[in-house]
């Protein structure tokens, strides 16, 4: 394996809190894994999934396990920014009070931020949230707030879009992984969701998660040496080159998708920053397999997730974002040469 003890014992944990979570909710557990590397990789997490699915209770299990504060606020046509600073009340004397809101409540020992339904809340809303992930700070009561821990989970409503603002590209972008919460079709999964007592409480489940099992305040420097840690070697370097350029020029490696014009399908393909994510994940995900190199199928395995919601397409293909997204990540894994 070639990890030091340290690295292996938080892999032993980390395999340890993939177990509580697939216990807490059943039939996820691709997108399970999927979100304990976004974790590891200390990466934001954009979710997509219908209503009912088991996102929240899987995201507080999660806050569980990772110790630290947690927040939630729903998204709503009528949420200002300030709302996510301070709120303004009149206490019990009748006095006005301002109390800090849900971002800066506890200070630097919030560790996990899910926002509800991110799409229904206005863009101006949207910018404040994009600096707190993208710098993990944010000025207010001319102080100067820190969240060192901060992991931002953002649920995108998917069925109803009245009244919903669509997340421009720039916000996209600042989410290492877009991962869809769908549950495993199975006969017998679903029966045991229907009628099994134990998963009726979410409560129960949640708390049988080992708490602080991933501690949010040693979670960066591991993450740190996960990455040091792994190698790579000029062939998975000249891999990932050339899945860079796919995304931009698709046509040049004979992709084709059908009713499409190739040539009209892309503004931007993935930036130097979502391929540096790739990789980031990627290593995470050798680690967790207990490889010390990182393989060509580490980075297929988180290319979709990773690398599709930062790829552009042109007005009238944006539209059909979800199908072609797919389309367009499984054709350049098929096509270009796996070394």
């Amino acid at each position: 394996m070639g990890f030091d003890g340290e690295l292996q014992d938080w892999r032993t944990r980390a395999l340890e809190f993939e177990r509580a979570l697939n216990g807490c909710v059943l039939g996820l557990a691709p997108a399970i894994r999927l979100l304990l590397i976004a974790i590891l990789a200390r990466g934001h997490v954009l979710l997509e999934g219908n209503v009912g699915v088991g996102k929240t209770t899987l995201l507080r299990a999660a806050a569980r396990g990772l110790g630290g504060a947690y927040e939630r606020v729903e998204g709503t046509i009528d949420l200002m920014p300030q709302d996510l600073v301070y709120h303004t009340f009149i206490d019990r004397d009748g006095k006005p009070r301002v109390d800090p809101g849900p971002l800066i409540a506890h200070g630097a020992a919030l560790s996990v931020f899910f926002f509800n339904e991110i799409n229904r809340a206005r863009p101006q809303v949207h910018s404040l949230l994009l600096r707190a992930m993208a710098e993990r700070s944010l000025s207010a009561f001319n102080t100067e707030y820190r969240f060192p821990y901060l992991q931002v989970f953002a649920d995108r409503n998917r069925v109803e879009k009245e009244e919903t603002y669509e997340l421009p590209g720039a916000a996209r972008d600042r989410f290492l992984m877009e991962i869809e919460i769908a549950p495993d079709a199975s006969s017998a999964i679903h029966r045991s969701l229907m009628f099994d007592a134990r998963f009726h409480d979410a409560d129960a489940l949640i708390a049988a998660v080992p708490a602080g099992l991933l501690d949010h305040e040693t979670l960066p420097v591991i993450a740190a040496k996960i990455q040091a840690g792994i190698r790579t070697g000029p062939a998975i370097e000249e891999f990932v080159d050339h899945l860079r350029l796919a995304t931009h020029k698709p046509g040049d490696y004979g992709i084709a998708l059908d009713g499409v014009d190739m040539q009209d399908l892309i503004v931007a393909g993935a930036s130097p920053r979502g391929m540096s994510m790739l990789v980031r994940a990627a290593k995470v995900a050798a680690w967790l397999a207990g490889r010390a190199d990182l393989s060509p199928e580490d980075l297929r395995g988180v290319f979709h997730e990773v690398i599709a919601h930062r790829i552009f397409f042109t007005p009238i293909h944006e539209l059909q974002r979800a199908r072609l997204g797919r389309a367009l990540t499984s054709a350049v894994l098929r096509t270009v040469p796996v070394p």
